[in-house]
């Protein structure tokens, strides 16, 4: 049975949290959101705007492209993931968040990855890259590649921000997200489809 109350207790540090001097400026932190059991794990950099605003993750327009993409692979927040962030609160003017915000805010995120206990990290993005795999890492090295971190199976792809700046980075991450759907198939259900990716 999954422990939905060791979450809940999270949930509740993660909201009341004042580690570092982010919590003066946002309105609302992000603890995440989806499915507390999900075979797949989101992590995306940090909070914008909309997501300030509102206390959810991923609900500007990058959010509803993300939402775009999963949809093609036939996956849902309801059921097949959770989608959290680097830092909870948003960095003033959506600046990238400083090493030391990101080395506070992680230890947050590594227990939700052990309570939800996914098969498959995606990383959205340089931010996400660069904390979970190393400084060493580059995202336009390295997406579409699987990496293994923390014993679990990862997957750098553009963060959907970037196919918003430049269109043409959707293909490259269109190829990306079948790998995850196609390694979703092996690890998790092998009857799993999508209207729009061919199976075999």
């Amino acid at each position: 049975m999954h422990n939905s109350s060791s979450m809940e207790s999270l949930k509740d540090k993660i909201l009341n949290c004042q580690k570092c001097d982010l919590y003066k400026t946002r309105k609302n932190p992000i603890f995440g959101e989806g499915n507390y059991c999900a075979p797949i794990f989101i992590i995306g950099e940090a909070p914008g705007r909309e997501e300030d605003l509102v206390g959810r993750p991923f609900i500007g327009k990058s959010g509803q492209l993300l939402d775009k993409i999963l949809e093609a692979c036939n996956f849902n927040r309801t059921d097949h993931v959770f989608i959290s962030n680097i830092v909870r609160c948003r960095p003033p003017e959506n600046r990238v968040p400083t090493p030391r915000e990101a080395e506070v805010c992680m230890p947050y995120l590594m227990e939700q990855i052990e309570l939800v206990n996914p098969k498959i990290l995606v990383f959205l993005g340089a931010t996400a890259l660069k904390y979970m795999a190393g400084a060493d890492h580059r995202i336009t090295k390295e997406r579409g590649t699987w990496l293994e971190i923390n014993g679990r199976l990862a997957m750098p792809v553009y963060h959907p921000a970037a196919l918003l700046r430049d269109p043409s980075l959707k293909r490259d991450t269109w190829d990306d997200f079948k790998k995850i759907f196609y390694k979703y198939r092996e690890l998790v259900n092998p009857e799993h489809q999508s209207q729009y990716i061919t199976i075999g």
